[in-house]
């Protein structure tokens, strides 16, 4: 299985805020052991998922065209905070928000709603770090070019 948790990213504003949303669905594999006759999404996928929305915020906002990208590593999770479950046929609502920001490192608040309703709300930090890995470099650019694929993005993906 593919910790890819994003389906698509709706908005991005670089070093304010950014947008998605993940679907639950049945052809989520995790979902048939968590658990058998009640289906939920973990918590910790929740999360997993806000964290990538938050870290395509923070490389969108941080890298510049004139270096080597930088990629979003987490490195703590504070105050995360659960409120329902999410399950098969809802649509999580993610966002990230940018807090306070160095040249390595960041913090962006998370939150995650289904129609309207809270499901998680959280903090977390990120380290930048150079990767010198093409590999990890072009399925990020895969990745992002896919997730944004229906915006006009004001940058260029790196």
């Amino acid at each position: 299985m593919r910790y890819f948790l994003l389906d698509q990213i709706t908005a991005i504003v670089p070093g304010v805020s950014a947008r998605g949303v993940k679907n639950v669905t049945l052809t989520d594999e995790v979902l048939h052991d968590h658990f058998p006759d009640y289906p939920v999404l973990p918590g910790v996928l929740v999360v997993e998922a806000a964290a990538q929305l938050a870290g395509f915020l923070l490389e969108a906002t941080l890298n510049r065209t004139d270096e080597p990208p930088r990629r979003s590593v987490l490195v703590q999770i504070r105050e995360a905070k659960f409120y329902r479950p999410a399950g098969p046929g809802d649509q999580i609502e993610l966002t990230a928000t940018l807090g306070s920001s160095l040249e390595t490192a960041a913090q962006v608040a998370v939150a995650a709603e289904v129609k309207g309703e809270r499901v998680m709300r959280g903090a977390l930090t990120f380290m930048m770090k150079h990767i010198p890995s093409e590999r990890v470099h072009e399925q990020r650019r895969s990745l992002y070019r896919l997730w944004t694929r229906t915006l006009e993005l004001p940058f260029e993906i790196r």
